[in-house]
C-alpha cells in the first residue's frame, strides 16, 4: 500500500475527505463524492480518511471539524474547506484550483 505522501504528491488532483462514521453531514458528502469521481474519472482521485481511525493524521493537517476536504497536488496542499459543498461547487473548486 502507498503512503500517504506517495498518493498525494500526484500530478493528479488528490482531494482527501476526512470524516468521521458518527458525523451527519460527513454521510451527506458520500454520495456527493462518488458523483464528483463518476463526472472527473482519471481526472481526480479521492481518499477517504476516517479521522478516529487516522488521529495522527487529522492532527498533521490539523482537521478540527469533520467534513474538511483537503486538495492535493504534486504533495501541496491547494484548497481546503471544511462543509458539505455541492457536486459542481466541488468540480469547479478542483478544475479551478489544478488548472
Amino acid at each position: 500500500m502507498n503512503s500517504f505522501k506517495e498518493l498525494i504528491s500526484s500530478d493528479t488532483p488528490v482531494l482527501v475527505d476526512f470524516f468521521a462514521t458518527w458525523c451527519g453531514p460527513c454521510q451527506m458528502l458520500m454520495p456527493v463524492l462518488k458523483q464528483v469521481k463518476e463526472n472527473m474519472g482519471e481526472r481526480v482521485t479521492i481518499l477517504k480518511i476516517d479521522v478516529d481511525k487516522n488521529q495522527a493524521l487529522a492532527t498533521q493537517f490539523q482537521v478540527r471539524g469533520v467534513p474538511t476536504m483537503v486538495l492535493f497536488q504534486n504533495g501541496k496542499q491547494i484548497w481546503r474547506q471544511s462543509s458539505v459543498l455541492t457536486k459542481d461547487e466541488i468540480i469547479r473548486t478542483i478544475i479551478a484550483k489544478s488548472a
